[in-house]
């Protein structure tokens, strides 16, 4: 008959438990140094280890020849131990023997000496299942046992031990088994079977396992069955992972603000069967996962997706800040509990998606605070905030320059002090717009009576502007922490330029953002007018504020060595200011 692989493969030394070092190396020096308890507590979640441990126990305390705390496997009692052919070693299932009779059954069996170990053993699995009764029958035996006996309790539900059990134990709580130890162990048993597992196959299993060992070593059955050589595709079908496209999708018209897509998407799903308040509890594990992917420092670990779903979410978080996928998650849930009292699932997820991509249709206290912490950081950052929407394109600048702008733009006032034109030839009238160029007179026409010709009229010249002060600048420049996720605004943009400025660092000075790389082609990108633009829209997209591009010296190389007017020149071309030698 075919022994599924979690039994096949079960561990039979501490030393092949994966994940649980902690413990076992615990287990290792007490049974080696014999300073073994009387009772031993196992706790937590499902195929950690927990009745694993509790067997191997039973078998290194009884061992004839133990191996540093590990049974060696080869002795008589060892291979009776594992085929179940010895009575000293008593597993009893609390599920379904849960009563005091069963308990007193065990208090009377304590009293006899064990037939052939040195010690009888009793592991008592989902020992939470045991009424109150049996437990305050178990409380004497269990504080003060023979010397012979030893007690094992396991349990995936310890708050439900009473304190006076928890006492008299010595207790051990199993942590979930790390993907990557998961992994690994999938990686040697698929070899010892003969099958081809790829990593990535790997990883996803002991992603969907969520941290139990048993459960990935179940899974891999079910590959196995479907296929020799277990790729992503494989883990996906066996697993029931369906195709999670229309939750990028529906992220990205939540991004993109576009209503209309995002209710087409939700009719063609509800058209194909598609369970609405499941759909809605996908669409918030979705942001959860931005959320993690924004907040925690290696959510591969956390999340349960492929690799190609991983960059996918990756790209989608870079676009949102934290705060607006909390709300998001938020507005999700508020519909999510309202779902099946009253107004119809899908009503309830339409006006959801509608609230998510017009937030001032929301009048909840949270929207409201989102909505007033988004003016508070314009206006911090010097955008001026206009009632109509802007769209992506327009040119945000600071205050003093938006201002500037304003004044340029804003036309003249035609009430009573606007000047009536003087009436004549309709071609002759200026229009009123131009209030420098009316004033102005066509030269009347002269005759050369000079010997000389006259000196020439001097052309106007443009504003100059003052040199700044190289060593104030470099001196005064402070880190700018916001450079890496202006680096990953650029990349959905272009990836070449997002690439010769991975890496970097950026300081701010004043007016200057002073780039420090040592790759050349970025500088040479910036001289790019369409590449620095898209720099500087990136940017203004995250601070708010208008920068001057130069390249960062360090201070006690930039006051030693160099020519401050090269660099003076250098800096204003970085800029986009163009400069011209006569």
């Amino acid at each position: 008959m075919y022994q599924v692989l979690y039994r096949k493969w079960r561990p039979q030394r501490f030393d092949d438990v994966s994940g649980q070092e902690h413990i076992v190396a615990t287990l290792k020096k007490e049974v080696a140094e014999n300073r073994l308890n009387h009772a031993y507590l196992f706790t937590g979640s499902r195929g950690t280890g927990k009745t694993t441990c509790a067997k191997i126990l039973s078998k290194a305390v009884n061992c004839l020849d133990p191996q540093n705390g590990n049974p060696c496997g080869k002795c008589e009692i060892c291979r009776d131990i594992e085929n179940g052919s010895v009575t000293d070693i008593v597993e009893m299932d609390a599920a379904s023997n849960r009563k005091i009779d069963n308990i007193r059954d065990i208090i009377e069996e304590v009293q006899f000496k064990p037939a052939r170990c040195k010690y009888r053993v009793y592991i008592i699995d989902e020992v939470h299942m045991l009424t109150t009764e049996a437990f305050n029958a178990l409380l004497k035996t269990l504080e003060e046992p023979p010397s012979h006996v030893l007690f094992i309790l396991a349990t995936t539900e310890v708050h439900k031990l009473p304190q006076t059990i928890l006492s008299r134990c010595q207790r051990f709580d199993f942590h979930r088994i790390p993907p990557r130890d998961i992994a690994d162990r999938l990686l040697y048993v698929a070899g010892q079977e003969g099958v081809a597992l790829h990593d990535n196959a790997a990883l996803l299993a002991a992603s969907v396992a969520d941290g139990a060992l048993r459960d990935a070593l179940s899974l891999l059955d079910r590959c196995m069955a479907i296929s020799s050589d277990i790729d992503e595709e494989v883990v996906r079908n066996a697993a029931g992972l369906a195709d999670k496209e229309y939750l990028y999708e529906l992220a990205a018209c939540t991004i993109n603000k576009n209503t209309a897509k995002s209710l087409e998407i939700i009719d063609r799903l509800y058209s194909e069967s598609k369970d609405m308040s499941r759909l809605c509890d996908e669409l918030i594990a979705h942001f959860r996962a931005l959320m993690l992917i924004k907040s925690v420092r290696n959510p591969r670990d956390i999340l349960v997706m492929s690799e190609s779903e991983l960059e996918k979410a990756q790209t989608q978080a870079d676009y949102l800040s934290l705060a607006d996928i909390v709300y998001y998650m938020d507005v999700l849930s508020r519909a999510y509990g309202r779902m099946g009292h009253g107004t119809g699932d899908r009503t309830e997820l339409e006006m959801a998606m509608v609230k998510l991509s017009a937030p001032e249709l929301d009048a909840t206290v949270e929207a409201m605070a989102a909505r007033v912490t988004a003016l508070e950081k314009a206006v911090k950052n010097g955008i001026a905030v206009s009632a109509k929407p802007q769209s992506v394109e327009t040119e945000l600048v600071s205050k003093p320059e938006k201002s500037a702008a304003v004044a340029q733009e804003k036309p003249e006032q035609k009430s009573d002090i606007t000047p009536k034109p003087p009436a004549g030839n309709a071609d002759e009238q200026k229009p009123v717009t131009e209030p420098y160029r009316e004033q102005e007179a066509k030269p009347e026409p002269r005759t050369e009576i000079h010997s000389s010709p006259p000196a020439p009229e001097p052309k106007p010249q443009p504003p100059r502007q003052s040199a700044p002060n190289l060593d104030e600048i470099y001196r005064n420049a402070k880190p700018f922490p916001q450079w890496i996720e202006v680096v990953n605004k650029i990349r959905p943009i272009s990836k070449s330029t997002a690439a010769a400025f991975t890496g970097s660092l950026a300081y701010e000075s004043g007016d200057y953002l002073l780039i420090d790389v040592n790759n050349e082609t970025a500088f040479d990108l910036l001289k790019n007018s369409s590449k620095r633009d898209e720099v500087r829209r990136a940017i203004r997209e995250t601070t708010g504020r208008v920068f001057r591009l130069g390249p960062y010296k360090k201070p006690s190389a930039a006051q030693k060595n160099e020519d401050k007017l090269d660099t003076f020149k250098s800096l204003m071309k970085d800029s986009g200011i163009e400069i011209t030698e006569e």
